[in-house]
């Protein structure tokens, strides 16, 4: 196979045609329009479906155990694009690895809609776990492919790419959310669909607008590689099998064993795969000095993505059990409060991405951004005590209180998500770039991981000492990272 320059795949692609970014940028926007329209239609109601009693369609697991789920799904979700991204740079491309995984979600889907058991539940967890794993990251890769590494277009085109992301996201909690009490299985239905629009998408529109974005493979197999790496993998999996078999009859490998063990991997694996990149011989001083650079804005990215992600776990409890859901003449789902995250990056997305076009060279730094985004992030769990700081633990809340958290945890994902996703691409080493890719998204695996352990701490009476000191350690870690940030950037080599 040819090896492709990465200006020469830039010039592959059309490069106006969509709000004056390359054409690509359309066919990437809309089939994650429907990936994330299908995701969070079903995460929107998922945590419901596993406490909710058998009689209202639930499986009547306890609550507790639901919710630590609920981040132990997130974590691996997120976890698996370790296998994406190995796969999309050693074996077949990122394009490639966007096209499977849609199909594997896409049945993940099917199997969640068939009215069943709690282990048809697991079934399709995994399959939707792998096929994120494929997706999310490598999607993401194909986006970056398109730009040149000096075009200043780069973090505006990302921001408009997570407008995508967050339009699908919107729209579907409300459309699942309001067939929930009909029934969680239709609700899994319409996620399926969602899947299928964004894979017909793709296959009709890829060739023309993504050029040879996405169809190298970075670091690719030699055929003596190939064997070796597939018996491997063959081993692996069937030893992965015999221990399942034989520790979950003999109740050791629990579910609270296994969440334990996934805290555990959400930690060891990122710093494992810095290890691995710095240390390789085909990563540069160069690259290895952006690395470093890295790891301080990873830390900050597990800080902020633990908060962000209780939207589907702590908050969504909160909307369930705490929150007055009779207001101004209507009755509101709990799963609406999770469209409001994506409805007001629809609305702030096109500002941001304004803004650092307009500031140019004049905006904040990479790492400036992140400390940022900590700070709202943090405040926006502090605003979040204050009902029962006023009116005790007892009584419902107005809604509106989680609305104002919601849109300032939104302000600072705005600072940070696409602003990290760019970054990613910038300061990925060239033999690993779609790994690297992954590893920006374990940063949300490794908070996940770490919620499956601190949601157990919440309860009306903790709820208060639960959101401050996690908002204060936000805030204070934003504070330390803005202070050293001018020492990040002199590692990031000319990076900004």
């Amino acid at each position: 196979m040819a090896k492709w320059s990465k200006q020469e795949i830039v010039n592959s692609v059309p490069q106006k045609g969509f709000f004056g970014h390359p054409k690509g940028l359309f066919t990437l926007f809309f089939t994650e329009f429907w990936e994330r329209f299908s995701y969070y239609g079903m995460r929107a109601i998922l945590v419901f479906y596993m406490y909710y009693e058998v009689s209202k369609g639930g499986l009547g697991l306890d609550e507790t155990t639901a919710l630590s789920i609920m981040s132990i799904y997130g974590s691996l979700v997120y976890m698996s694009g370790i296998i994406g991204g190995w796969l999309a740079d050693r074996i077949f491309g990122t394009q490639k690895a966007v096209f499977y995984g849609g199909i594997l979600i896409m049945f993940g889907h099917i199997a969640l809609a068939i009215p069943g058991n709690i282990a048809m539940f697991f079934i399709s967890m995994v399959l939707i776990i792998l096929g994120t794993g494929l997706l999310k990251p490598n999607v993401s890769s194909v986006v970056g492919d398109m730009y040149a590494e000096t075009d200043d277009r780069r973090d505006s085109g990302f921001s408009i790419f997570v407008m995508g992301i967050n339009a699908g996201a919107f729209i579907s909690p409300l459309i699942v959310g309001s067939v929930m009490k009909t029934s969680f299985h239709l609700g899994f239905g319409i996620a399926a669909v969602g899947m299928f629009a964004g894979l017909v998408m793709f296959v009709l529109t890829k060739k023309k607008n993504l050029g040879l974005a996405g169809t190298q493979v970075a670091n690719p197999l030699s055929p003596e590689e190939k064997k070796k790496v597939f018996t491997r993998i063959g081993i692996g999996i069937a030893l992965i099998v015999i221990l399942c078999v034989v520790l979950i009859p003999a109740g050791i490998l629990t579910i609270s064993v296994f969440i334990k063990l996934v805290g555990i991997l959400g930690i060891l694996i990122p710093t494992m795969y810095f290890v691995v990149m710095y240390r390789s011989s085909k990563t540069t001083d160069v690259e290895r000095s952006r690395l470093l650079a890295y790891i301080p804005l990873f830390i900050a990215a597990v800080m902020f993505w633990s908060i962000q992600e209780q939207g589907s776990t702590i908050l969504a409890n909160y909307a369930d059990k705490r929150t007055q859901l009779d207001f101004a003449g209507m009755h509101i789902s709990p799963a609406w409060f999770q469209s409001l995250n994506p409805l007001f990056i629809i609305i702030l997305a096109p500002v941001f991405a304004w803004l650092w076009v307009k500031l140019g060279k004049r905006q904040p730094t990479t790492p400036q951004k992140f400390s940022l985004a900590l700070l709202f992030s943090g405040l926006s769990f502090l605003v979040i005590l204050l009902p029962a700081y006023f009116g005790g633990t007892g009584g419902l809340v107005n809604p509106l209180w989680l609305v104002l958290s919601y849109l300032i945890c939104v302000i600072g994902e705005l600072l940070l998500s696409p602003v990290g996703l760019s970054a990613t691409t910038k300061l990925a080493p060239a033999a690993f770039s779609a790994q690297t890719m992954s590893l920006w998204f374990l940063s949300n695996a490794a908070a996940q991981a770490v919620n499956a352990q601190i949601v157990k701490f919440y309860t009306p009476e903790t709820e208060m000492a639960y959101f401050g000191v996690i908002g204060g350690a936000s805030i204070a870690l934003g504070i330390i990272l803005l202070v050293i940030s001018p020492k990040i950037q002199g590692f990031m080599k000319g990076v900004r």
